[in-house]
């Protein structure tokens, strides 16, 4: 289980992970994850720096697809500018979403990476389908119980990020 909620990189925010470093380690296209991954729960639609981070991407040859475990009413609104191949209510840590966006954007799902913000989630289902996992800290977490115990149970799993990337 260690292994499994160990992310593969880590970078401050969205918008640090670049076209050049996803092309570096052969990633063709990013699932992403949407609520405190790219945007704060409270914010229905993409700001300016995200919509550049992917205008970016996509003018760089790298697809995305939102894969989020919000309801399709949130993740319509999100994505209505963007277009972007969406999945809601994606059950993650659950594959499913995973393969068929794969599919949708015409990648196979060995040239593809998960991005999110939480290791029980997005790292466990990158992981159950074999992909990196790139994660980054949350936007604005909640502090309920719940959200709090998860982030307490990704501690040790950063520990070992971090021991093993020291640099």
């Amino acid at each position: 289980m260690p292994k499994t909620l160990v992310p593969d990189f880590v970078f401050d925010k969205f918008s640090d992970v670049t076209a050049e470093f996803l092309k570096e380690h052969n990633i063709k296209a990013i699932l992403s994850d949407v609520d405190n991954t790219l945007s704060p729960y409270e914010h229905d639609v993409p700001n300016d720096e995200v919509r550049a981070w992917v205008k970016n991407l996509q003018d760089s040859g790298i697809k995305i697809a939102l894969v989020s475990n919000n309801n399709y009413e949130r993740l319509d609104k999100y994505n209505a500018e963007m277009g972007l191949v969406a999945y809601a209510d994606a059950g993650k840590p659950s594959r499913k979403c995973y393969f068929k966006a794969a599919s949708d954007l015409g990648v196979d799902i060995a040239d593809c990476a998960v991005l999110g913000d939480q290791l029980l989630t997005d790292c466990w289902s990158a992981r159950r389908v074999k992909i990196p996992c790139i994660i980054v800290p949350p936007i604005k977490d909640k502090r309920d119980l719940f959200h709090r115990f998860k982030r307490a149970v990704e501690v040790p799993f950063m520990y070992i990020y971090k021991k093993r990337n020291k640099k």
